[in-house]
């Protein structure tokens, strides 16, 4: 049976569990047979009604914390885009048969996101599973032992949410630490001030993959000439910003004085070879000689850099590429190659959060960006780098960090 044959809301009706569809406002979009059957409710009390004003908390329980919990999980599922199974939940619905009268009810919940093509969280899948007539069974069989046992999964199952409260909230600070660490790293914009240079960095929307990614610029020895990096870390927070300082350090330091950008990551991969963390580390280089109108350029394992030319053509610079720093054998050199440019032309380089799609052929994102360098390109270089943002970003913010450097030649 192929899937134009499959009637996917007659399967939705029909699955064996409890299962809601909510809106990104928490508004209840749809809801299958089981949950209502479950929950004692009509489709009409539910569908197109706000979560809690159909399912609210308890009044006569000053203790309830189930509404708190939910709205919690669902939130960072839309924040996340990661689906998130919550601890045992007692949760009190109020009778349909008697209005203001309580049934004490336990639920077992998940909340998974349903993404778009961009990534963004479009629905919520929220399913539960009703535990009560088991824990109460539970308790009848066994008398007062099994009841204290039964209690007791509970307060477990509560210590062991609010430890994984103050566990994101602990990754929230050391990712708000690593964020300003590593922007004081990154450089400023004293060198190569003489050309039209715009950089960017964006950082992963609610998560803690950041801070692995970099650029640098740097002025080279002898006549007009800038050298242009980005590099990608293995690795996220105060971790990966510690490696990221220390190979943009060694990488700007190197450039200055070798032969080219080759050399610079030969020497670099040597000394990521005794690096914690560097393993698996991507960067590309490139020599921008201003005055001879040439560009040299080296690669370890890291998306190419594209040249736009002024009449709209993009040259992706990538015939010297090679494996990440830590994954050659030595002592072969690494591969360097040149091209030639335009007055008017404009140097991009970035990391793979500008262009990697999930389940997608990498080279789409390449088409993307080649696409909106080229209808961009005769606007200046701090307009184009936004541009490309609003486009190539995902509406709901990356799932990785990105940066951006673009030159105008």
């Amino acid at each position: 049976m192929t899937d134009a044959k499959i009637d996917y809301a007659a399967v939705f009706q029909g699955l064996p569990g409890m299962v809601a569809l909510l809106t990104p406002d928490l508004v209840y979009a749809d809801a299958n047979e089981e949950f209502l059957r479950m929950s004692g409710r009509t489709r009409e009390q539910v569908v197109g009604r706000f979560l809690f004003d159909v399912f609210p908390d308890n009044p006569n329980d000053p203790a309830a914390t189930g509404m708190r919990n939910l709205e919690t999980s669902l939130r960072r599922v839309l924040s996340t885009g990661e689906r998130d199974t919550m601890a045992l939940q007692r949760y009190d619905v109020e009778s349909t048969q008697c209005p203001g009268q309580w049934d004490q009810r336990y639920w077992s919940p998940v909340n998974a996101p349903v993404l778009d093509p961009d990534g963004k969280v479009v629905l919520l899948v929220h399913r539960v599973e009703e535990v009560t007539e088991l824990i109460r069974a539970r308790g009848d069989a066994g008398g007062s032992r099994t009841r204290v046992l039964e209690a007791e999964l509970y307060t477990r199952a509560r210590e062991l949410q609010e430890v994984n409260e103050r566990l994101r909230s602990a990754h929230a600070r050391e990712r708000e630490v690593a964020l300003a660490l590593q922007e004081a790293m990154l450089p400023t914009r004293r060198q190569g001030a003489g050309h039209q240079i715009a950089v960017r960095y964006r950082p992963a929307v609610g998560s803690l993959n950041v801070c692995g990614d970099w650029y640098d610029v740097v002025d080279l020895v002898g006549g007009n000439r800038i050298g242009v990096s980005v590099g990608d870390i293995v690795g996220h927070g105060l971790a990966a910003a510690g490696v990221m300082g220390q190979l943009r350090s060694a990488l700007s330091a190197t450039s200055r004085v070798a032969d080219g950008p080759a050399e610079a990551l030969d020497v670099l991969g040597r000394y990521a070879n005794v690096v914690d963390g560097a393993e698996s580390a991507t960067v590309v280089t490139t020599f921008v000689d201003f005055d001879r109108h040439t560009i040299t350029y080296s690669s370890a394992g890291h998306p190419p850099p594209a040249l736009v030319h002024p009449d709209g053509r993009v040259e992706f610079l990538d015939r010297a590429t090679d494996p990440p720093l830590d994954a050659r054998p030595d002592p072969m050199p690494r591969p360097q190659a040149s091209t030639t440019f335009s007055r008017g032309s404009t140097l991009v380089l970035y990391t793979d959060g500008l262009i990697e799609r999930r389940r997608e052929d990498i080279d789409k994102g390449l088409a993307r960006l080649a696409d909106s360098l080229v209808r961009h390109r005769n606007i200046d270089s701090e307009a184009l780098a936004d541009a490309v943002l609003l486009e190539l970003l995902p509406r709901g913010g990356a799932t990785d960090d990105t940066a951006l450097i673009i030159v105008r030649l």
